[in-house]
C-alpha cells in the first residue's frame, strides 16, 4: 500500500531583530531548543535552488499557483558531510517535503547542470529531478543562506524557527565551500518567524508567539532571493 502523504501547516511572519530576541527568550521558557542546533542554539542553512529556463518556479510563486513544487540541495553550517536533495510541495496552504541523500560527487555534477548517470539506480526523488532536467532544462539558479534559531515540541509536531541574516548568491560553483560571500535581501533588521505544525498548535505556544502588529505573510526565501539577486 502507498504511504499517505502528510502535509503540514507552515505560517510565516516578517519580524524585527528586536522581536527575534523577544521570541527567542519566550520560546526558551516554554519549549526545548532543537538539539541539532548545538550549544549556541543556532545553525546555518544553505540551499541551492533549481528552476527551468522559463523561470516557472519563480513565476508560480509570484502568481500563487496551487499546487507548486521547488527542488533544492541543502547543507548545514557550510559542511558537505551531510547533503540532501529536497522537493518542497505547497498545496492548499499546506506543505510537504520529500528528501534523499546526495554524495559530494553527485552534488558537484548537479551544480554544473549535468545529468547524472544510472538513472534507474537513483532514488525516486533524484529520478524526478533528473527527468525535469532532461525535459524542462531544470538547472541551479541561486543560493539561499540564513542562520536559524529552532525550537521543537513533539505534541502536534511543532517547529518554531527564527531565521535571521537571510542572504543570497549567484556564485553556484562555491555552494559547497565552507564560507561564501552572500548579499542580504531584506531591509536592515528584518527577519523571519516560521511556525510549522501538523494537526494543531498547542495554545500555550500560540499565546507565547503573540506580538503587536504580527501579520501572516506569503514569504518565499527563494522568490525574494531570485528577485533581488541578479
Amino acid at each position: 500500500m502507498e504511504q499517505e502523504v502528510k502535509y503540514r501547516h507552515e505560517l510565516k511572519y516578517e519580524i524585527s531583530r528586536a522581536q527575534v530576541q523577544m521570541l527567542r527568550s519566550r520560546m526558551m521558557g516554554v519549549i526545548p531548543a532543537d538539539p541539532h542546533a548545538g550549544p549556541t542554539g543556532v545553525y546555518t542553512i544553505r540551499s541551492l535552488y533549481f528552476d527551468d529556463y522559463d523561470d516557472r518556479c519563480m513565476k508560480e510563486n509570484e502568481n500563487g499557483t496551487d499546487p507548486r513544487e521547488k527542488f533544492r540541495i541543502r547543507i548545514y553550517n557550510g559542511s558537505a558531510d551531510r547533503i540532501r536533495l529536497e522537493c518542497k510541495r505547497k498545496e492548499r496552504g499546506k506543505t510537504h517535503k520529500d528528501s534523499c541523500p546526495l554524495t559530494r560527487e553527485q552534488t558537484e555534477a548537479l551544480m554544473a547542470g549535468k545529468i547524472l548517470p544510472d538513472i534507474a539506480a537513483q532514488p525516486p526523488l533524484l529520478q524526478k529531478l533528473t527527468a525535469q532536467m532532461m525535459t524542462r532544462r531544470m538547472h541551479p539558479v541561486v543560493i539561499v543562506q540564513y542562520d536559524r534559531i529552532p525550537f521543537i515540541y513533539p505534541l502536534g509536531n511543532v517547529r518554531i524557527t527564527l531565521d535571521v541574516n537571510i542572504a543570497s548568491s549567484r556564485d553556484i560553483g562555491r555552494f559547497l565551500d565552507p564560507e561564501i560571500a552572500a548579499r542580504p535581501v531584506l531591509g536592515l533588521g528584518r527577519e523571519l518567524l516560521e511556525v510549522k505544525y501538523d494537526e494543531f498548535l498547542p495554545d500555550f505556544i500560540y499565546r507565547s508567539l503573540q506580538l503587536p502588529s504580527l501579520r501572516q505573510t506569503a514569504f518565499s526565501k527563494y522568490y525574494i532571493c531570485r528577485k533581488y539577486t541578479r
